[in-house]
């Protein structure tokens, strides 16, 4: 289970530097350079890009973050967490993979647009779940 937990960490600390880079491109406007000729651009500008009001870049930013430091503490506190922590996270977990499937459709459907770096992000979220599914089914 450790295992699982440090491929965690690493993933969420490198989808909030990868966050954090959308960020900085968007608020400097700076061009964000997209692989594989995709339009980055379109998407992270689009009507689509806020959530409530909030950059969805942000958002990512936060849930990264909270997966990476509650990992973190799971990790290197080898009791066993409070149920209401483990809840929580898978939850925060869940609806963060939810989410993010949802934003590859409109990707998709909506846009027909792909931006490279948040089909990243997304492959990030699913690597989480996939892992946190696999440590917390024997909990």
């Amino acid at each position: 289970m450790s295992t699982s937990y440090v491929i965690i960490i690493f993933v969420a600390f490198s989808g909030f530097l990868l966050a954090a880079y959308i960020r900085h491109k968007k608020v400097s406007k700076e061009t964000l350079v997209c692989p594989l000729r995709s339009n980055c651009e379109t998407v992270i500008f689009s009507d689509y890009s806020k959530f409530f009001g909030v950059p969805v870049e942000l958002l990512g930013m936060a849930y990264y973050f909270a997966v990476a430091a509650v990992y973190g503490v799971f990790l290197a506190i080898p009791v066993d967490m409070p149920q209401f922590a483990v809840f929580g996270i898978f939850s925060l977990t869940v609806a963060a993979f939810i989410f993010s499937f949802y934003l590859t459709l409109v990707q998709a459907f909506a846009l027909k647009q792909w931006c490279t770096w948040c089909l990243v992000s997304a492959g990030m979220c699913t690597i989480i779940f996939s892992l946190a599914v696999f440590a917390f089914r024997n909990v």
